[in-house]
């Protein structure tokens, strides 16, 4: 079968073209044939050598996907069966940037029939995190939401998810004015251009003067601090991403006075149980079309490095994925 596999953790040339044997269903995982393959941030750090934890090289990428089942799914997943699925694959097992992938059959669900597959490939990555986010920092009914980088996968996946919830306040925010014009066209009424005011006034202009109760950054650097200075009385932060930095600097006052919290999450270390629940969640979300994935742009598989570059270089507004 073919295959994108970083040969080396050395940039985009490490990336190459390979054919290895179709992987064998034991117990407990699932053949997939691959259909469509996200492309994220994460894939990039792997691949640039500067994941927080050492890997093995050589190593397929991709840690989400979605396709069709061809064996081992039993009853729950029949044969045929088009599924989408996340899990440690691109990380520290091969991954999806491949035309079959044995899955563990608790990372599937299967996919609504109002979805396709390649939109499909770009949900549970961004969606399972912004559930499993927004659970963790309490949110319900009411409570005012920001999510910086409209356009990036968390930012739209939040947004979406607290807003169909019933957020008061689902915000963003964009550096592009170009892009928060875009946003805008796509339904995202509350973005924040920060080429026009700062994010923490567009939060209070928003809100009245309340702030954040809940803040999901994916972004980390100049963002995760400047959001802290938007935090209502007892807003709760969590970090999650470093594409902009994995340096910051904290006006610890801003925890301080409004008697506010700031935790990391790692997608990686999440129970079973916590997955589940997100998945019913996003899943009746999907069926009613209260949110909807948004792909900026497809590539073949053997574009695999020039897909990951768009992604990081060309900052597109929506999802990045391959057609495999």
């Amino acid at each position: 079968m073919h295959a994108m596999r970083a040969e080396t953790f050395s940039g985009y040339e490490g990336l190459k073209l390979v054919d290895l044997p179709k992987p064998a269903v034991t117990d407990g995982k699932v053949l997939v044939r691959i259909t469509a393959a996200g492309v994220t941030p994460l894939d990039h750090t792997i691949l640039s050598g500067k994941f927080p934890h050492p890997l093995k090289e050589p190593l397929v990428l991709g840690n989400e996907g979605a396709g069709v089942v061809e064996e081992g799914g039993g009853t729950d997943f029949p044969v045929g069966s088009r599924v989408m699925f996340f899990g440690a694959y691109g990380a520290f097992e091969d991954g999806t940037y491949s035309e079959w992938v044995a899955v563990q059959k608790k990372d599937l669900c299967l996919i609504p029939d109002n979805v396709d597959d390649v939109s499909a490939a770009g949900i549970p990555v961004a969606y399972l995190t912004a559930q499993v986010a927004l659970t963790l920092a309490g949110f319900r009914a009411g409570k005012t939401v920001l999510a910086p980088a409209i356009g990036g996968s968390i930012g739209n996946a939040v947004t979406q998810s607290a807003r169909a919830l019933g957020a008061k306040h689902a915000m963003s925010s964009t550096t592009n004015h170009a892009k928060a014009e875009q946003a805008k066209a796509l339904g995202f009424n509350e973005v924040i251009d920060t080429s026009l005011e700062k994010l923490g006034d567009g939060v209070r202009r928003i809100t009245s003067g309340y702030g954040a109760d809940i803040v999901i950054d994916g972004i980390g650097g100049d963002v995760l601090s400047e959001a802290l200075g938007a935090l209502a009385v007892g807003g709760r932060v969590t970090t999650l991403g470093y594409s902009a930095s994995r340096k910051t600097t904290i006006d610890v006052t801003n925890l301080i006075v409004p008697q506010a919290s700031i935790r990391g999450l790692n997608m990686f270390a999440q129970p079973k149980a916590a997955i589940t629940d997100a998945w019913k969640v996003i899943v009746s979300l999907l069926k009613s079309g209260a949110i909807k994935p948004i792909v900026g742009k497809t590539f073949p598989l053997i574009e695999a490095a020039t897909a990951l570059r768009y992604l990081v270089e060309g900052r597109p507004f929506g999802r990045v994925v391959l057609t495999i």
